[in-house]
């Protein structure tokens, strides 16, 4: 059983914050960029239409939509562990020096501090599987998505295909938590916890089950790197 407590979680990412853009990069070899990249494609988001990206980290998915849609777009990031959200707002800074409708605020999924019917998408890249209650987060993101609005997750999956699978696993189980726990160093085993929550999550038509149960409609997989990743979008 992975412990998905969320002082737990929230203690390992304030630990690993500083290093967390670099090891993303190193472990998945850069290719975490093409992914959100392709999400934004695929999610084809109009300027003017607010977004809400959830267990937004360190932001790069919330900055590289402002990038995307321009100045006349409201953007929120929200995550509930301050020390990602700091080096967010820094980034924010770095890179949108001159975007001020892009904000990053600290609230848990499960308790989303937003109106019904807000945003016309809401967003969560590799950060859903960490939300205690997988259901609870989706609803909330249900909820203060627009009727007809998009509600999209970029998560790890499972591949099927035999080799792959194979490659996938390996990886994931002895490479990846002792390189990623080498650079990171802290004392919650962060990449440890990685390769056990994926393999707990619910991926393909499971997790399209339960964003039908937090009334989505329409699911679309969009799976990425022979199924490594795949985006699921359902709309309001």
């Amino acid at each position: 059983m992975v412990d998905k407590s969320g002082d737990r979680v929230r203690k390992m990412f304030a630990e690993i914050a500083p290093r967390y853009d670099l090891m993303n990069h190193v472990l998945s070899l850069n290719v975490d960029r093409h992914w959100r990249a392709k999400a934004l494609r695929i999610l084809n988001l109009k300027p003017g239409d607010p977004v809400l990206d959830t267990c937004t980290g360190t932001g790069d998915l919330a900055i590289s939509m402002a990038r995307h849609l321009g100045h006349q777009t409201e953007i929120v990031g929200s995550d509930f562990c301050s020390e990602m959200l700091d080096i967010a707002r820094r980034k924010r800074g770095r890179l949108l020096p001159t975007h001020d409708r892009v904000e990053f605020i600290e609230a848990d999924t499960q308790q989303l501090p937003f109106p019904e019917n807000h945003f016309q998408a809401v967003t969560v890249a590799f950060g859903l599987r960490n939300v205690s209650v997988t259901e609870q987060g989706l609803s909330e993101m249900t909820r203060v998505c627009k009727l007809g609005g998009q509600v999209a997750v970029l998560e790890f999956s499972k591949p099927t295909a035999f080799g792959v699978r194979h490659v996938y696993n390996a990886y994931f189980q002895h490479i990846l938590p002792r390189v990623g726990q080498h650079m990171a160093k802290n004392d919650h085993s962060a990449y440890e916890y990685l390769p056990q929550s994926v393999q707990a999550f619910p991926s393909g038509e499971a997790l399209a089950v339960l964003m039908r149960q937090a009334n989505l409609k329409d699911i679309r997989m969009y799976p990425m790197t022979f199924g490594v990743v795949t985006l699921y979008v359902g709309t309001k």
